[in-house]
């Protein structure tokens, strides 16, 4: 079932009365969150190690021209093509474009965030194109024609019975439910895809501009194999991956993989420098990056450019209360959890993408795990204020806030409200105490438990009784 993020509260709700989803949540959330801490802990002072990765991409947002100008040069002196998409259309188009000058029709792909925000694979399929997802994980979530849920575990929502099912059904797989026979399996079926790829497109972790270089970092080694096998290979990334130096890459990919995976470094760090030279006994023929914009340039110089930060380790999923509860689709865009709650309204339009600024229960959590120090409550307070001011509340929602408004700023009024209140739940609860239907609008909440009444004495008049007392 495919969500858009005006869809939030009815995907909720479904995800919520899932328990296949509910299980693979608790299972892949908890496992994340035990990994970055055990691997944050092995390091010397983990929160001075953020504030320098903080420092690294804050100076690559404040100087985010120069440094994309310095990374074309380098790009290009490497023997490169570099490419500008203004957006996910016109990215489409440069690589439908390339495809066709290269007589492209079998591309491997690598995990990318930008492609999904494009909807890249749909654009090449419906050319004739053959597009297989070479991410293991991916490649099962294209197999069951979904989208992936996490940012870095994209069948995060599947357990290994499901999946198992999936690749007996789809590939005729023995049953089993052993992940290493599946890994086995899939890793068979993919050889030969490698082999037969005519172009290989790949997502861009950090593009380090003093060399032009660009970095990828990877458990499973499909990357590689795209990258090196094709005679063509297109690197996809938004303006803000790109870092200044050398020195940055080493501080971010270390607190990218531990915040990622909990490892103290990624199994494969892939890095390119443009197509293979002459001698070289592997590498595509043609390199290829294209950078999108794709409303991030209006991010920049705002009170939301921190969000540019985000160095996609998806820590931020993990640990937040909300996304365990509900996984990512119910999102409905690309970015799910706390920094999706952020770049979807940003990116789309707050109005696009209303309730997503409300999925927050503003604990920190978020904040906490961040490698680079994101203040994501802040912003996410900073939308809500926005969304007020576009008006997006309902009616009702507006008269009650004003009505909350005035009575607060009444004593009288705020005393005489309490009292009606108690009466009113106390005539509805009964002997019982507890009410087990609400009338509207307040009927949520009865709908999954019961709601006491009110206390007859309030703690207002308990602390002015005790304290008359003293």
């Amino acid at each position: 079932m495919k969500f858009k993020p005006k869809d939030f509260s009815r995907s909720v709700t479904i995800a919520l009365n899932d328990i296949q989803l509910q299980t693979a949540l608790d299972r892949g959330t908890t496992r994340g969150v035990n990994a970055r801490i055990a691997a944050m802990a092995e390091t010397t002072d983990a929160n001075a190690l953020r504030h320098q990765a903080r420092l690294a991409r804050e100076h690559a947002l404040n100087h985010l021209p120069d440094l994309l100008e310095q990374l074309e040069r380098n790009v290009t002196v490497n023997g490169g093509h570099v490419l500008w998409a203004r957006d996910a259309a016109e990215l489409n188009q440069i690589i439908l474009d390339l495809c066709r000058k290269h007589n492209v029709r079998r591309v491997t792909k690598g995990k990318s965030m930008v492609t999904e925000e494009s909807e890249l694979n749909h654009a090449l399929e419906a050319k004739g194109i053959e597009v297989v997802e070479s991410d293991l994980g991916e490649y099962i979530i294209q197999l069951a024609d979904e989208t992936p849920s996490h940012i870095v575990f994209p069948m995060l929502h599947k357990t290994k019975e499901a999946t198992a099912q999936l690749l007996h059904d789809k590939l005729g797989m023995p049953m089993t439910d052993k992940p290493e026979d599946m890994t086995r399996f899939v890793r068979r079926v993919m050889r030969q895809k490698y082999l037969e790829a005519d172009m290989g497109i790949s997502g861009v972790n950090f593009a380090i501009a003093e060399t032009g270089t660009i970095a990828t970092v990877e458990n499973e080694g499909n990357n590689r194999l795209s990258t090196s096998t094709p005679r063509v290979y297109v690197a996809v990334m938004g303006i803000e991956k790109v870092i200044a130096t050398w020195e940055d890459y080493v501080v971010l990919v270390q607190l990218l993989s531990r915040s990622a995976t909990g490892q103290r470094l990624s199994v494969y760090n892939n890095l390119m420098s443009g197509p293979r030279r002459e001698g070289e006994p592997d590498g595509p023929e043609h390199f290829y990056l294209v950078i999108m914009d794709n409303g991030r340039s209006r991010i920049l110089g705002t009170e939301y450019a921190e969000s540019l930060a985000c160095i996609r380790c998806g820590a931020c999923l993990n640990a937040c209360p909300v996304y365990q509860n509900i996984g990512g689709h119910a999102y409905g865009w690309v970015y799910p959890g706390p920094i999706g709650s952020i770049v979807s309204p940003l990116l789309l339009g707050p109005i696009n993408a209303p309730k997503l600024p409300y999925a927050s229960s503003l604990c920190g959590a978020c904040q906490a795990a961040c490698p680079v120090e994101i203040a994501i409550p802040d912003m996410l307070l900073k939308l809500r204020r926005d969304l007020v001011q576009v008006g997006d509340p309902t009616a009702g929602w507006r008269i009650g806030m004003r009505l909350w408004a005035i009575a607060f700023k009444s004593p009288a009024l705020y005393r005489l409200g309490g009292e009606l209140a108690g009466l009113a739940t106390r005539l509805l609860a009964g002997r019982s105490g507890k009410i087990s239907s609400l009338p509207p609008p307040f009927n949520a909440w009865t709908k999954q438990r019961d709601f006491p009444a009110f206390a007859r004495q309030s703690f207002r008049e308990r602390m002015r009784r005790r304290r008359d007392n003293d």
